[in-house]
């Protein structure tokens, strides 16, 4: 009898490592600093919400929490490093999930699995698409430019970042839309790409908010429509889905993710946090200066909006049958 008790008494002591014991880690959580990765370098997007999470994660856990940019291969640098780090909730990744959803088709050697070895947290904001165009096309409406199209093919060209960028991938979802054949051509750089609107280099682009209100005040640009929906930004400028092309959303989406394995207390832990963190009005009032809008989800939530795009993107990639080198 005394060793039957024994080792019930083992057997009760490994439960608790696995149930109370997660549960208590989760509680404790954060007792050291914690990273964010960003696969992009300062100054976009994602490193403006990797900081402000981080400020604001830093003044109510009372840890460090840091901002480590690894710039490299369309954000798949960053992404790399971040699955392959301890999975105990203190390394987290910034994804921009229009960059690391097709990259999963484009490369199909990446040393990560964007769907296997990272889980989510949370989507953390949406951005708004602008459809720019010059100033000397003679349209005023997205069916005016399809028209358009339509009647010269290959006439117009599109600019973006470079090939199997976010705004090329805009602009063949467009063109398999639409039904049209939109010249492609890719600079180096989104600054670059923008510009070339203004030049007369191109005649329509997809770019940010932040990216065309200067173009578009100066009246070297036109925006003809936004996507997924209207913004405050650009009052009385329709949707693309509203203005001609029934059907098309296109948003740029940004969430934070951890290494697989990361406990789910802890996972909860951050998903909560981060959740209050973006509702506060300083921070929505912040992020709408660039365009974007605080957006948290459940981890479910976030996790079926990533396989989504990841399909999306698969079959717009296979059908304009895009490469990269």
């Amino acid at each position: 009898m005394k060793h039957a008790w024994s080792r019930l008494a083992v057997c009760s002591a490994v439960l608790l490592t696995f149930t109370g014991g997660s549960v208590a880690y989760g509680q404790e959580f954060p007792s050291h600093p914690i990273r964010i990765v960003d696969g992009f370098p300062p100054g976009g997007g994602t490193d403006t919400l990797s900081r402000t999470v981080s400020q604001y994660l830093t003044e109510s856990w009372r840890q460090q929490v840091i901002v480590d940019n690894r710039p490299g291969a369309s954000s798949n640098l960053g992404a790399t490093i971040a699955s392959k780090a301890n999975p105990d909730g203190y390394t987290m990744f910034m994804g921009l999930i229009g960059v690391l959803a097709p990259s999963m088709t484009l490369y199909p050697k990446l040393e990560y699995n964007l769907l296997k070895d990272l889980t989510p947290i949370t989507k953390v904001a949406s951005g708004i698409y602008v459809m720019l165009t010059s100033v000397t096309l003679p349209v005023k409406s997205v069916q005016e430019l399809i028209s358009y199209g339509k009647q010269n093919q290959g006439a117009l060209k599109y600019s973006s970042a470079g090939v199997a960028s976010p705004a090329h991938l805009a602009g063949e979802l467009f063109n398999l839309r639409a039904g049209l054949r939109m010249l492609h051509v890719p600079y180096k750089g989104g600054a670059a790409a923008v510009g070339a609107i203004a030049s007369g280099e191109v005649q329509v682009a997809f770019a940010s908010v932040p990216a065309s209100l200067p173009l578009i005040g100066s009246g070297k640009a036109k925006a003809l429509a936004v996507t997924p929906k209207r913004t405050t930004a650009l009052p009385g400028v329709p949707t693309i889905a509203e203005s001609g092309l029934p059907g098309f959303e296109l948003t740029l989406t940004y969430g934070l993710l951890a290494p697989a394995g990361t406990p789910r207390p802890v996972i909860a832990k951050l998903n909560a946090e981060i959740g209050r963190i973006l509702m506060l009005p300083a921070v929505e009032q912040r992020l709408s200066r660039f365009g974007m809008q605080p957006d948290p989800t459940t981890p479910e939530q976030f996790g079926k909006l990533i396989k989504d795009e990841v399909e999306l993107w698969a079959g717009v990639i296979r059908e304009a049958k895009i490469h990269v080198e």
